[in-house]
């Protein structure tokens, strides 16, 4: 038998918004009844990735980093390897010592194998912006707002794996996750607005027209292509019918979630979380149109 997904989350209990480096930041809608409702929340994620099978290990929060809440941000992980994420604005950067000591007490446990650091100068926002998708076997890529096009050789040779490299076009869109999500069938959801044209290429020669799900506007607004996908399931904050119609079309259930106390500092789902059992062992090859 498989052995449960496992996903790392944070304690929201310091969560706030409190600055703004992202479009979506609202610190003046913030209120202390926000933190009630991002607790219950969180809590109604980590309850439903555990109802798909999922084990969540939860590290603590820390008052001063709100956005440690996002540790989808702190490393890219795969085959047990963590390649520990560097940040680009200084509100963050206060995060990496604490990711680090996470990840040394996974290592300590046998949860991963090596912790590695970036080379210097290099920035990479973590699984954010590194997407793994096993069924092509490479790591989708994104950089641009947060993560320096230098990421796309490092996570390359840290890993000796395939890369896809995406350049973002919006500072909405700041990381790649905001925007695209491999999902288990082979299909690709994307918010083609958010990219480059040599991005939307690169998309297109990877991926065949019949795997391509296109996100609508109101559809990447609603956070909902920030989604963690566990077989045919995804579970991604609350959906416009109409993304609703096109992923049950396709044999995907939902669970929704409302995540709004996330939105508000420009995160949802997959944000909120980081896959620490991923592995590139190969699964049915994925062939996209000649």
């Amino acid at each position: 038998m498989a052995a449960a997904p496992l996903f790392l989350m944070t304690d929201p209990s310091w969560f706030d918004v409190c600055y703004q480096i992202n479009p979506w930041m609202q610190p003046t809608a913030w209120s202390p009844a926000s933190l009630e409702a991002a607790k219950a929340a969180s809590g109604g994620l980590k309850a439903a990735l555990r109802a798909a099978g999922a084990q969540v290990e939860t590290i603590g929060a820390v008052r001063g980093l709100p956005d440690l809440v996002f540790p989808a941000n702190a490393a890219v992980v795969l085959d047990g390897r963590a390649l520990l994420a560097r940040f680009r604005h200084p509100e963050r950067q206060g995060e990496e010592a604490v990711f680090r000591s996470a990840f040394m007490a996974l290592r300590a446990r046998g949860v991963i194998s090596d912790v590695v650091d970036l080379p210097p100068d290099v920035l990479q926002e973590g699984a954010g912006d590194a997407i793994w998708d096993g069924g092509r076997r490479l790591f989708w890529v994104g950089y641009g707002p947060r993560s320096s096009k230098a990421s796309v050789g490092a996570i390359a040779r840290t890993f000796g794996q395939a890369v896809a490299p995406l350049e973002l076009a919006s500072e909405r869109f700041y990381h790649l996750d905001t925007c695209f999500c491999p999902l288990s069938g082979g299909e690709v959801l994307f918010y083609p607005e958010a990219f480059t044209p040599a991005a939307l290429a690169e998309i297109r020669a990877r991926v065949a027209p019949s795997q391509r799900i296109e996100a609508s506007a109101e559809e990447a607004a609603a956070f909902c292509v920030n989604a963690v996908n566990l077989g045919d399931q995804l579970i991604m904050a609350r959906a416009p019918a109409s993304l609703r119609a096109k992923l049950e079309a396709r044999g995907y259930g939902l669970t929704e979630i409302d995540l709004d106390p996330f939105i508000l500092s420009g995160g949802a789902a997959y944000c909120m979380t980081l896959r620490l059992d991923r592995t590139s062992q190969a699964r049915p090859a994925i062939l996209a149109a000649e």
